[in-house]
């Protein structure tokens, strides 16, 4: 069993992406509830939550929120339901819902597939803040 933070929601992305990165700062800014945990999925953390998940390593480089020992979701999915929890303006997002799944993962997919051109890539995974710190594992 994965020794992860009780209550948490897990956000598992791509370390070295500009999008991610502008992304999950985001997110942290918009979580005052402190939901939210993160990791690189290439981390130590994010590779063990993919093995008890049953997700191969490398099979994967999207977004994905884990809810320990109840679901985990991936690509559209995972994005409006982390908007969904953020509330407020970002559950404005949940009206894409109403698309089929495979639509949305279409334009996710596509997003995907351009982020390092668009975005830029680092060449090693973010360091998060002294302030930042604590969110994540």
């Amino acid at each position: 069993m994965l020794d992860l933070p009780k209550n948490k929601k897990i956000i598992l992305f791509d370390g070295v992406c500009n999008l991610c990165d502008e992304t999950v700062q985001k997110v942290i800014q918009a979580d005052t509830h402190d939901q939210f945990r993160f990791t690189p999925l290439d981390s130590p953390t994010g590779l063990a939550i993919l093995n008890y998940i049953g997700v191969a390593p490398g099979s994967i480089d999207s977004i994905i929120l884990y809810e320990p020992g109840q679901a985990y979701y991936i690509k559209a999915e995972a994005a409006l339901k982390i908007a969904g929890f953020l509330g407020g303006r970002y559950s404005l997002l949940s009206l894409l819902n109403v698309l089929p799944n495979a639509l949305l993962n279409r334009g996710y997919d596509y997003i995907a597939k351009n982020r390092y051109r668009w975005y830029g890539k680092k060449d090693a995974c973010m360091i998060p803040t002294p302030e930042t710190l604590n969110k994540f594992i």
